[in-house]
């Protein structure tokens, strides 16, 4: 009977214990590196739990209300607009005038609960709340079980940074949806492109002097290729005779100075038949 006796015991105070006292017991029991990650425990996790938690239960309990006014008004109000149509002489006296005003206030009770309940989002956060405690509640129960995602750790210690950053993923989320478009940080900056000054300037150039700004562009591509054609075969030069560099060095400059030439008599040219 003793036995049996302090089962019961256990059992009620089981039964009676709340979520933060069981997860707080479980927090002491657990084999961490410090008491530091045990008090992370149980101020960021616990902590984000019984916060959502009592934001779930403050807006259930509004929602709730709104929402019974809101169905019983829209039950009532049909029915006593019906009674409107019966004979009016099975009816009260002044039954019009109770019925008009009774219409009236159970309309504008019903309007005014649904707008409430748009105006601050009370069925969106209620489910939201709900959500993401019970989210975080999963979480906790399989990082003390080392079920779930955390089966493959040995021990609490080593799965205790994972949990830490599913947490964190729960709450940013979370905070996400609380402020659609605002919370993420970082959000088109990946997506920024560079700025192409030249693309630019092409593209709000007129268009009489954009066939010129194409031709220059055009030579000026073709004097890079030549200058490191003529850079590489100097190197490969070096290389095989070391003893002639001068020589090299004038057929270099011989070249530049040739193809310059060219290039600014065919500018000369063009710019000439545009005179004309």
């Amino acid at each position: 009977m003793g036995d049996d006796d302090n089962l019961k015991v256990s059992i009620d105070e089981i039964n009676t214990y709340s979520y933060k006292q069981q997860v707080f017991d479980i927090i002491n029991t657990l084999q961490l590196l410090s008491e530091t990650e045990k008090n992370i425990l149980k101020s960021r996790f616990l902590g984000e739990v019984l916060s959502y938690e009592e934001r779930r239960n403050h807006t259930k309990k509004y929602y709730n209300i709104f929402r019974f006014l809101v169905t019983t008004g829209s039950i009532l109000l049909p029915a006593i607009l019906s009674m409107g149509q019966m004979d009016p002489a099975k009816l009260p006296k002044n039954f019009e005038n109770i019925s008009y005003w009774a219409s009236w206030t159970i309309s504008l009770m019903v309007t005014a609960c649904n707008g409430f309940l748009q105006l601050f989002s009370l069925d969106k956060n209620y489910f939201e709340y709900a959500i993401t405690t019970e989210q975080l509640k999963t979480e906790g129960w399989q990082f003390f079980q080392l079920s779930g995602k955390y089966e493959e750790y040995e021990d609490h210690n080593e799965a205790y940074k994972p949990f830490c950053k599913s947490v964190e993923n729960i709450k940013r989320k979370q905070v996400e949806k609380e402020f659609p478009g605002k919370a993420d940080v970082n959000k088109g900056k990946k997506d920024k492109k560079e700025f192409d000054f030249q693309k630019e300037f092409l593209a709000n150039l007129p268009q009489q002097y954009k066939k010129e700004a194409d031709q220059k562009i055009e030579v000026d591509k073709k004097m890079d290729k030549l200058l490191g054609l003529l850079e590489s075969g100097d190197k490969l030069s070096s290389k095989i005779d070391n003893s002639k560099p001068t020589t090299i060095e004038n057929v270099k400059e011989k070249v530049k100075e040739e193809i310059k030439e060219k290039v600014k008599e065919e500018i000369k040219e063009k710019d000439t038949s545009k005179d004309k």
